[in-house]
This record gives structure tokens, C-alpha cells and sequence, in this order.
């Protein structure tokens, strides 16, 4: 018996060989796999299913200690021993791939939980800009916290502080590190046009950093600016959003193995989603009576309503089941905590361990948060549902470039084209500006498609 199973193993780590695990790592493969079979030692190897494989891949999600890489080591371990090894029916079909996305954890400047970095904490800058950043703040110590300051006070997200506080750094290296306070209206468009001139950035990179200038000048130093609209632009390109046929959204839905992935992408094409509106969505903002979801602090800090298909009440039914069941793992495991914005969290001290708050689609696996250094679960990475979306297409032999905006970009197409007015699609969509929902009609009206071609009219 114990030369079968030493064959067994000597079998396995040759396997994993082949696939380029290296033979020290593969002992740990070893391990990973004897560690499972415990787990289920009244059950014989050969009678597992997908569902106990699923089961256990929950469960060592809530353990605290086991870190990314180690997870995705455990998911690589089974997926040989059932794939390349035991070899039953369901292991070919079985979304191994996902499992492993779902390990991923978010960073300590994710968008999500980055809101309350303290003032002095830049750790969501590049390399590069950290070394910069801690020179300009030795020069002029107070600018950046009121900067900052002044940027939280009005809500803007995390990209936006980040993105007006690395324009504000090399528009002060540009003029030779001198105070803004000492520069003029001049000093402004001279630099705005150097980036067009100089660095040939995109008409959106260089209204990026107008609008970093303007908001350190009259928020933050309380300057009023002369007028210096006249200055070198570049030219913004006319392009028209990718939308996706109604077949071609059918296709890429059913294309989606995973039932969570297509679940999202189900909510980011019948509600008109942002990717980041859909993956921070909680059991509170499903309204099932009303038929409708709630979209909190989103683009620009503000609510809209979105009706909810009657198609995915169930599916969202089955996945706030599965919500359930992590939480009450996490509670009996000691945690249970979900991530709360500060002001929030200082509010209702206990909601944070309440169902209602829990993310609707949360991480595989518990994390220790870098600064609270509290283990909560999260909501799970954009990045794989980015990745599995774009796999969908290609599987669904889809040409189109596909990202998860195109999901959105169809909603309101496919909403225009059904009789629906500019105003509802724009108040569904979240647009502040009539004329950005316009985009759509522009796909709509078809210019010069109707022509028909003088090579069809050729004998």
C-alpha cells in the first residue's frame, strides 16, 4: 500500500515537472494536495467531485494566513492532480482559471479602500514620483496637504487625487521647482503647450493636467486665474464607441463559463454599468420589490436608480446565497468585517459585520487590510472580470475589440434603438452632460451607411 501510493506521488511530481513547476516547488504541490485529501479523508479520491473541489476552495479562502501566491499554489496543485493525473469528466470543464483570478486580493491603493490614506501617505504613486513628491513637499511643506485636503473635502475618487497631484509635481519640476504662488497665467499655458508641443500627449492627457492647474490655483491657493483659454490645444480625435449587436451580447453572455463573471457582465449590459459601480455593489442596493438598484457615490460622488432585470433576480438571488455562506464562514472563523468608507464606519459602528453591507460579489479569500491591519473580505478584482470578458469574445469568435465598457456603450444604444429619450438613457447612464450620452446617437444615425457602394453596382 505504501509503495502505491509513493508511486502515486513520485507519478505526480514527475507530471508537475512537465509543466514547469520546478522539483523543490513541487514538493509543495505535495503537500498542498495531502492537506485536501485530509480534508476529505472519509471520502476516496477517485469519488471527489467539482462541488467538494469548490467547497474546499471556499473554505481555505477564509484562512487569514494564506496569501495570494499560496492560494493560487493550492488552486495549481489540484488542478494537476484532477486534470493531468485522476483525469475525471468534470475536471476539463472545470473553471480552474477563475478560481485562480478570484485569489487576487486588492492593493493597498486600490481605488476601493485607498479613500483613507492619510494625508501624508502617497503610496499610490509611482516609484518614480515618490522620490519627487517628498522633494516638493520639503520645498513647499504645506501645498500638497492642502492640495489633498482640499480634494477630499469635495469627494473626488482616488484616481482624481492621484492624477492632480502627479500634474502638480511636474508643473513645479518644469518651472525649475519654483512656488506656484510666483507663477502667472503664462507660466500655465506655457506648460500646457510644451505638452502638446514637446510631449505630443492626447488632447485628454493635456485636459487632465488643465484641470490639476486650475483646481491648485482657485481651490487650493484661492487665486483667481486670468483668462488663458487661448493657448495651443491638442486635437481631440472624433471616435465613436464599440456597440455590440444584440446577438453579439447573447453570444458573449453565454460564452462566460463562470457563473459570477456572467453575472457581472449580465449587470454591466442590462443596467448600463461601470465595471467599478458593478463590483462594489451590496445586498443593500438590490431592491427586489421595486426592481431596481441602487447606485451609491458612483461617477462624480452621486445616486441613480437602475431598473433590475427581471431575467437576473434569481441569479442574484442564488449569488446573495452565496454571500451568506461566506459571511457566516468569516463570522465563525472571528471576522466578518466588510470595508466601509471612514465617515460611514464612524456612523453605524456595527454595520460593518452586517449581511446587508457585504459586498454582492466578494473575494474568494479574506485579507489583512495594510493600514487598519483589520481581515475583511473585499469585493473581488475588477481585473478578472476585464480578462474573462475579453476571453468570452474571442471564444464567441467575436472581432470587435471588447472591454467592459462596450457593455455599456450597447445598453444605450440598444436603449436608443428601442424609442427610449436622450434624457432617461442619460439619467440611467449617470451623465452629468446631456451631450455625452449624444455620443450614441451619432452610432445610431449611421452616416453614410445607407450610400450603396459603386462596386455593387458594377456587371
Amino acid at each position: 500500500m505504501e509503495q502505491s501510493i509513493a508511486r502515486f506521488w513520485d507519478k505526480y511530481i514527475e507530471k508537475s515537472t512537465k509543466y514547469g513547476v520546478k522539483r523543490h516547488v513541487a514538493r509543495w504541490y505535495v503537500i498542498r494536495v495531502e492537506s485536501y485529501i485530509r480534508y476529505y479523508s472519509d471520502t476516496r479520491l477517485r469519488q471527489h467531485t467539482a462541488n467538494m473541489v469548490s467547497t474546499y476552495l471556499q473554505e481555505i479562502g477564509g484562512r487569514e494566513k494564506l496569501l495570494d501566491w499560496q492560494y493560487k499554489q493550492v488552486v495549481s496543485a489540484l488542478k494537476l492532480l484532477f486534470s493531468e493525473c485522476l483525469k475525471p469528466a468534470w475536471a476539463a470543464g472545470f473553471p480552474w482559471d477563475e478560481w485562480m483570478g478570484l485569489a487576487d486580493s486588492l492593493e493597498p491603493e486600490h481605488p476601493t479602500i485607498a479613500r483613507d490614506i492619510p494625508v501624508g501617505d502617497i503610496n499610490y504613486l509611482s516609484k518614480n514620483e515618490e522620490g519627487l513628491f517628498y522633494e516638493i513637499q520639503a520645498l513647499f511643506p504645506e501645498l500638497i496637504d492642502r492640495l489633498v485636503t482640499e480634494i477630499r473635502v469635495r469627494q473626488y475618487s482616488v484616481r482624481t487625487e492621484r492624477s492632480y497631484i502627479s500634474w502638480v509635481l511636474r508643473y513645479i519640476v518644469y518651472h525649475k521647482r519654483r512656488n506656484p504662488v510666483e507663477l502667472s497665467r503664462q507660466h500655465i499655458v506655457e506648460y500646457l503647450e510644451y505638452l502638446v508641443v514637446k510631449r505630443n500627449v492626447s488632447a485628454s492627457t493635456q485636459n487632465q493636467a488643465l484641470n490639476a492647474l486650475v483646481f491648485l490655483y482657485r481651490k487650493t491657493l484661492h487665486m483667481e486665474l486670468e483668462d488663458f483659454s487661448e493657448f495651443l490645444r491638442a486635437r481631440k480625435p472624433r471616435r465613436l464607441p464599440v456597440v455590440l449587436s444584440r446577438d453579439e451580447v447573447k453570444l458573449l453572455i453565454h460564452a462566460m463559463r463562470h457563473e459570477v463573471h456572467q453575472l457581472v457582465a449580465s449587470l454591466l449590459y442590462g443596467c448600463g454599468l461601470r465595471l467599478m459601480e458593478c463590483i462594489r455593489l451590496r445586498i443593500l442596493d438590490i431592491d427586489f420589490d421595486y426592481k431596481q438598484i441602487v447606485i451609491r457615490a458612483a461617477k462624480g460622488n452621486k445616486d441613480r436608480i437602475v431598473p433590475l432585470p427581471v431575467k437576473l433576480i434569481e441569479p442574484i438571488k442564488k449569488q446573495i446565497e452565496q454571500v451568506k455562506k461566506y459571511h457566516r464562514l468569516d463570522m465563525q472563523q472571528g471576522y466578518g468585517e466588510v470595508y466601509l468608507p471612514d465617515a460611514l464606519a464612524r456612523k453605524y459602528k456595527n454595520a460593518a459585520k452586517e449581511l446587508k453591507w457585504q459586498y454582492l460579489f466578494p473575494a474568494i479569500r479574506v485579507a489583512t487590510d495594510a493600514r487598519s491591519k483589520k481581515t475583511r473580505r473585499h469585493h473581488m478584482h475588477e481585473r478578472n472580470t476585464q480578462k474573462f470578458i475579453k476571453q468570452a469574445a474571442d471564444k464567441a469568435g467575436i472581432t470587435k475589440r471588447v472591454t467592459t465598457h462596450t457593455l455599456r456603450h450597447s445598453f444605450a444604444t440598444h436603449l436608443l434603438e428601442s424609442g427610449y429619450d436622450i434624457r432617461t438613457v442619460q439619467e440611467l447612464l449617470g451623465h452629468s452632460d446631456v451631450s455625452t450620452t449624444m455620443i450614441y446617437t451619432h452610432v445610431l444615425n449611421k452616416p453614410g451607411v445607407s450610400v450603396n457602394s459603386p462596386l455593387d453596382t458594377l456587371i
